[in-house]
């Protein structure tokens, strides 16, 4: 079963929002934990606007399941931060200074010698690395050259294209996960996935071993209560 690691930064942005610690970030991750998440995701960025550097000691001193942090490790205290909290997994992500949300995957081919390095650093402190791509072939090939144990696969397109025609809005993401599992990298995927489109794509990827996703399934959590839908994302990817 393909895990789900749920990103809190939505539940941050509340918070912060009015000051103070209400909704509790820690609580929400932990509740997350016990109604069925199999991972927590946050992802800090320098303005601190949502999840705040702070929070990641938190959050890693007392979740039981896998943590994962994302952002731009072309931020020195990004990459500080990740040592210092030695989560299970780091996902590389390649957000330019101010940006609302992720959008691009890294061009591996480009960047190919600088996320040997990085991806180096992070594996030698013990630390699995994903990397962020678009479902490009070329791209994931070009990953697995870079050393690192993952990839995720940027899926906006999909979730954009998914009502149109799910099987053309698929076909590049299912054409980069063989090519990933030829060359034995793990497949991580996330962006816009959510109830409607989430089983469709769990099911035609294979060996799909975990997705992150926040925006979506916070949303849901207004309507139907956060236990309810973590169980009901849960049961698209069983």
């Amino acid at each position: 079963m393909t895990k789900l690691s749920v990103n809190i930064n939505k539940i941050a942005t509340l918070r912060n929002s009015r000051g103070g610690n209400n909704p509790d970030l820690v609580k929400v991750a932990l509740d997350c934990e016990r109604f069925g998440a199999q991972g927590i995701t946050v992802h800090p960025r320098p303005d601190e606007r949502h999840i705040r550097y702070q929070d990641t000691f938190d959050l890693k001193a007392v979740i039981a399941t896998e943590f994962n942090i994302e952002g731009n490790c072309k931020e020195q205290k990004f990459v500080d931060l990740v040592l210092a909290n030695q989560p299970a997994q780091v996902t590389l992500v390649p957000d330019a200074e101010g940006q609302i949300t992720s959008n691009h995957g890294w061009d591996t081919i480009k960047h190919q010698n600088y996320l040997k390095e990085m991806v180096a650093v992070f594996k030698n402190a013990g630390i699995r690395v994903s990397i962020f791509v678009d479902p490009v072939v070329e791209m994931v090939e070009a990953a697995v050259s870079t050393g690192t144990d993952r990839i995720e696969l940027y899926t906006e397109a999909y979730a954009q294209h998914y009502h149109t025609d799910r099987e053309k809005a698929i076909a590049p993401y299912l054409a980069a996960a063989i090519k990933a599992n030829e060359l034995g990298i793990g497949i991580n995927a996330g962006h816009d996935l959510d109830l409607h489109n989430l089983r469709y794509f769990a099911q035609t990827i294979p060996n799909l071993l975990e997705v992150s996703i926040g925006h979506a399934l916070v949303s849901d959590a207004l309507y139907l209560g956060l236990e309810e839908t973590i169980k009901r994302y849960l049961a698209q990817l069983n």
